[in-house]
């Protein structure tokens, strides 16, 4: 193991490998374990199913009972694959911007919204989206952590695990004062531009979000819900095309 001794043995699977290697490997040694305990769940399912019949006088109690573990057994597997699919852009099998984009352009632009992915000012920090619409302007950028970093918050300042989070959260939130200026610079439209950062993988507070340090962390799926919950309507349709068109023609794609 890294850092280990050089006086034992190493397992090769703990040799030269990332984090993302460890976390499939034992994944997949740990499907025998699963498939255990999962046909131990079912016939508790299938025992309280039959008993549950027998209680209320159902007649075909074995179909209840079979049924109820097939339900436990397919909620149980669900359970599981969706612990291992929330990990694939951390584990490089997805590509965030993608995953937050089409949810962002699926909710939004029928609200009439405008969606620009991966723009920068140039020579400036970059951001993977950029969305204007009647409620305002957002810049969404996308991050991803091992499953068991806690994020959270602590008297104000934003943490991952023990890490301090300034130096996620401030170039964030001064890329977005930067885009708000250029967008008013060249528009004469003043603008205010709220930073979001879209986490697919790390332990979120309940809820699925958290505000610290000028920035909101949040699920992907919890952005559009974000941008549209701004009751005032702060641009109209001419602001929104105009905004959309300056950002189109000043900002790069990055």
């Amino acid at each position: 193991m890294p850092g280990g001794s050089i006086y034992v043995q190493q397992d090769p699977k703990f040799t030269g490998a990332s984090p993302q290697w460890y976390f499939e490997t034992y994944w997949r040694e740990g499907a025998k374990g699963r498939r255990r305990s999962r046909a131990i769940k079912a016939a508790v399912g299938f025992a309280v199913g039959f008993a549950l019949a027998l209680r209320f006088d159902l007649a075909g109690a074995a179909a209840y009972a079979l049924a109820l573990a097939v339900v436990v057994a397919g909620i149980d597997w669900y359970l599981s694959w969706r612990s291992f699919a929330v990990t694939a852009v951390w584990r490089g099998k997805r590509r965030d911007e993608q995953i937050t984009g089409k949810l962002l352009r699926r909710a939004l632009r029928k609200r009439g919204y405008s969606v620009l992915d991966g723009r920068a000012i140039r020579g400036q920090a970059s951001i993977d989206h950029l969305v204007i619409g009647p409620g305002g302007v957002w810049i969404v950028d996308n991050e991803s952590w091992s499953p068991d970093t806690e994020i959270a918050s602590y008297g104000g300042r934003l943490f991952f695990g023990e890490k301090y989070g300034t130096k996620v959260a401030k170039p964030l939130v001064d890329t977005a004062t930067a885009f708000a200026e250029m967008l008013t610079r060249e528009t004469r439209v003043p603008v205010t531009i709220t930073p979001l950062l879209a986490v697919h993988c790390g332990q979120l507070p309940r809820g699925g979000m958290l505000t610290a340090e000028g920035l909101t962390l949040l699920k992907p799926g919890r952005a559009a819900k974000v941008i549209t919950s701004a009751r005032d309507r702060v641009l109209n349709e001419e602001q929104i095309e105009l905004l959309a068109r300056t950002a189109a023609r000043e900002l790069q794609k990055s």
